[in-house]
Parts: structure tokens; sequence; C-alpha cells
């Protein structure tokens, strides 16, 4: 049994999508980040950088628990405990993994700071959101392109890298993206939005997320709650 200690943002449901689409067996348990349930010592002993998802494996590499964090890695670890989604050959699983690392180092990060100062930030400051919302098409275009030539991001099959992309692009209006720009990237994701695992892992948890309004919730995701040595 996997423990998947989440909540329903991108980078939990990319987990929620991957156990979904391996059929393995898991229970989702809720961290509520915007209560600071993260940064509770229980969850910081297996997600030392007080972050989901993690995971604990009761049936880990050698038959023992193991505990992860950071999303990628613990869709690598899945993909390897399942045998599917990263590929067959070693060509195939390179270029999965470089489109995973896309997602992690650029398609995640440079997006999260587009909600960031779209949406939450307290006061428009107009470099910062031209500039993230800039960089949002720029990788939307780079996903556009690739599209354009294959099936999914690492070529015909559909493989954790989609897994780890497709959760962001759930927020495309927020990032200031119009699909009509980006063809193929729509079909794209229009694809996976019909795959019923996805349909179910994008519900995990979903009823427990609320719109993020209150002060306490912002100062835990934004403010000096976050660096506070734990």
């Amino acid at each position: 049994m996997i423990d998947a200690y989440s909540w329903p943002t991108p980078n939990g449901h990319k987990i929620h999508i991957m156990l979904e689409e391996c059929g393995l067996a898991y229970r989702a348990i809720p961290v509520d980040i915007g209560a600071g349930d993260q940064f509770k010592a229980d969850f910081l002993a297996i997600s030392p950088n007080n972050k989901i998802p993690a995971i604990v494996d009761s049936d880990g590499p050698d038959g023992k628990p193991i505990a992860l964090f950071e999303s990628g890695a613990i869709l690598i670890y899945l993909a390897g405990k399942s045998g599917k989604f990263l590929g067959e050959t070693d060509r195939e699983k390179y270029q999965t993994l470089q489109w995973l690392m896309f997602q992690i180092g650029g398609f995640g990060p440079m997006l999260g700071q587009a909600h960031h100062f779209r949406i939450y930030a307290p006061e428009k400051i107009e470099y910062a959101f031209d500039r993230y919302t800039n960089e949002a098409r720029r990788l939307y275009g780079v996903i556009d392109k690739q599209l354009s030539q294959t099936t999914y991001l690492a070529g015909d099959n559909y493989t954790i890298a989609d897994i780890a992309t497709f959760p962001w692009a759930r927020s495309a209006d927020n990032q200031g993206i119009d699909w009509a720009d980006f063809p193929h990237a729509k079909r794209w994701f229009d694809a996976i939005s019909k795959r019923p695992a996805v349909q179910r892992g994008v519900k995990v948890l979903s009823d427990l997320r609320k719109p993020l309004v209150s002060d306490k919730a912002k100062d835990v995701l934004f403010g000096k709650t976050q660096y506070t040595k734990k």
C-alpha cells in the first residue's frame, strides 16, 4: 500500500494521476498547505522541504518501506515499480526524462510564479506580471512546437512527462494563456483530459480545496511562515 501525502494542486495531481494510471493501491492523505500541515514534524520527516507531494510505500524495492519526496522522483519511482510510462528502450527513457526535467525545471516553477504575480501578489507589479506571463507563453510555445511533431511530449507514447505537465496546463487561463495560440498543445491537453484515470486523478482530494482568501493561508504559503526554520 502506498500512502500519498498530498493536496489538490498541480504537483499533487501528478501523483494522483500516476497512481490511478498504474492501478496501484494507495491512500490519499490530505496535507492542508493553507493550514500549515506541511510544517508538522511527522510530514517533515518524509518531506524535509515541506512540500507536497510525498509518499510512503510499505513495499519498497527491498521489501521494506520507503519514503520519497519531490514529484519527479516519485513519478520515476512509480514508473519503475509498475513498469509503465517511462519507455521501453534506453532512448525512449532518456527522451521521457528530458521532458520530465523540462517540466520540473521550467513548466511548473515559472507557471507557479505566473500564478503568484497574476493572482495572489498583494500588489500588481507590472514587471513581474509581464515577465512571468511572457515566460509562460514561451514555455507553452516550446511544448506546442514539440507536439506539432509528436503525439505526446516524449514521442508517440504517453509517459510520465505528460503526466507531470498536464496538471499545470489545467490552469492555462490563470497563466495568461490563450489556447488558440497553441493548437498542438491544446490537442494534446484535450486528449489527456479524456483519459479515465486522469479524470479520477484530478478529483482526488478536490472536495477539500478552498479558495485562498484568508490572510493566514496567504502567510503560510507566501509569508514569513515559509521562512521560519523548522
